[in-house]
């Protein structure tokens, strides 16, 4: 598996991710996707299986340097009572003692950017978390976290599909030398029916979604591939075989839609780039 290196941190390259699955799924999935070879499992407060993927990790045998687990601090928590707390309690629910990522989930538009990040280093110097991140920052907020943070932002995880363009946002985080996470790669399931995405994986006998998951792991994203299917996980993982060129490269590029954004959710999102 290839690996990213930010901050410290060594992320495997390609990651699972497990919102919108209920317990039954996720107990199904994670020792299909443990067995296929992923190493890398994204959940969240919000998500309310963090106690399921816990179970199913340790029922697993795995070790614990085996596996990088990330989680991420609901907006609810972003007060001084709740911020730790909620943090310790995802860890009983994961029945770890760190995780290896923490994100703060949304901006918000309530909390100061300053204090998140403080809370944020905070759980950090206390070991609960080996590295630190943000999720669905703008290039001013990303900015902001860097300069604040007293440890490295090792990660923003952000909307990334061909239809979205985030150019501006790529080039910005390349400056800060913090690479992008993708969700939504597959634009809520649009990406595999597209015929220019069908085309090009036809030249290199892959899916559209195996070519779209390897576009943005050329542009250096980190990636959370997403299925409840056990079956399918083979296929997200077999995409370290082929290589896209840079006409490819272009042509996905030219997909991008004025409309292209899904997610936006009002008091959450900040004023996108």
């Amino acid at each position: 598996m290839l690996t990213i290196e930010t901050g410290g941190a060594s992320i495997p390259a390609l990651g699972l991710g497990i919102f919108r699955m209920n317990n039954e799924q996720v107990a199904r999935i994670v020792p299909a996707a443990l067995e296929a070879g992923f190493r890398h499992f994204d959940t969240a407060q919000i998500y309310g299986n963090e106690a399921v993927l816990g179970d199913a990790l340790q029922a697993s045998g795995i070790s614990r340097n085996d596996f990088f687990l990330t989680t991420k601090v609901w907006v609810d928590n972003y007060t001084p009572e709740r911020f730790a707390r909620s943090v310790e309690e995802s860890l009983e629910k994961l029945k770890l003692d760190y995780v290896d990522l923490l994100l703060l989930h949304w901006p918000g538009d309530t909390v100061p950017m300053s204090q998140q990040i403080e809370w944020l280093d905070a759980v950090k110097d206390t070991g609960k978390t080996r590295h630190i991140g943000v999720s669905n920052q703008n290039i001013a907020q990303m900015r902001e976290s860097a300069r604040l943070s007293t440890a490295p932002i090792v990660t923003n995880q952000v909307e990334l599909h061909p239809y979205l363009n985030q150019s501006a946002l790529f080039a910005a985080a390349r400056d800060l030398g913090i690479p992008l996470t993708a969700y939504y790669g597959m634009a809520d399931g649009k990406v595999v029916h597209d015929p220019v995405l069908q085309e090009i994986g036809r030249r290199h006998g892959k899916t559209a979604a195996q070519v779209t998951l390897r576009w943005l792991l050329q542009q250096g994203a980190i990636v959370l591939s997403k299925t409840s299917t056990p079956e399918r996980l083979q296929e997200n993982i077999a995409i370290f075989d082929f290589v896209l060129s840079d006409t490819e490269l272009a042509q996905i590029a030219a997909l991008v839609r004025p409309d292209g954004r899904l997610v936006s959710p009002a008091g959450l999102a900040p004023a996108w780039d």
